[in-house]
């Protein structure tokens, strides 16, 4: 009886995902990425004073990113990459919770509990951007580097909510950069999916 060793490098590599799985991948990015900009360009003329409305979105904001990462989820064919993604998604629910109970504190507390969730959140979206990396999703550029950048963001926010003037105008900033990043990797898949075409041909 013979026994095949398995190259551990072979394991480890990222497995394929289905043309149906890439494009719904394509659609999810491209709409988180404009649902984003939309809510930059509300929360920037409503976000001051912090009255209810701008509350409701600094509820809805976490709770996009909640809904985006079960449709993700249900995307994925890798266990390790699941994983992560429903964690985003229950970490995100929280973080929504969070900021509605937050909100009623005044700006300082709603800043600290929004760079929270955008630290962590972002520390995972990086960990799911390496774990993406294959040729075959657009090395995941973009999206490794709106990871690292809402990680950075988030503790600077949490920094400025202990300062003289905690503001909430940033956050209409980080909601485009990040909204433009998901629409950039949306391009890229596509222009992926347009090369990978001739070759399954």
């Amino acid at each position: 009886m013979t026994t095949t060793r398995l190259n551990p490098i072979v394991l480890a590599a990222p497995m394929s995902l289905r043309p149906a799985n890439r494009s719904s991948l394509l659609r999810l990015y491209l709409i988180r990425g404009l649902v984003a900009v939309a809510w930059a360009a509300a929360f920037a003329k409503v976000h001051d004073p912090l009255d209810a409305l701008a509350i409701t979105l600094l509820v809805i904001y976490p709770l996009i990113d909640a809904v985006s990462s079960l449709i993700d989820y249900r995307t994925m064919p890798r266990d390790a990459e699941r994983r992560i993604t429903a964690f985003n998604a229950v970490l995100s629910t929280v973080a929504a919770i969070a900021m509605g109970a937050a909100g009623s504190f005044g700006v300082a507390a709603a800043l600290a509990v929004f760079g929270a969730w955008a630290a962590i959140a972002g520390a995972a979206q990086l960990v799911l951007g390496l774990r993406r990396r294959g040729s075959e999703l657009g090395k995941q550029w973009p999206m490794l580097i709106a990871g690292g950048l809402s990680f950075l963001a988030g503790i600077s926010y949490g920094i400025r909510a202990f300062g003289d003037k905690p503001s909430l105008a940033v956050l209409s900033v980080y909601a485009t950069g990040g909204g433009v990043f998901f629409i950039v990797q949306a391009g890229l898949l596509a222009w992926r999916s347009r090369q990978w075409r001739p070759a399954a041909n």
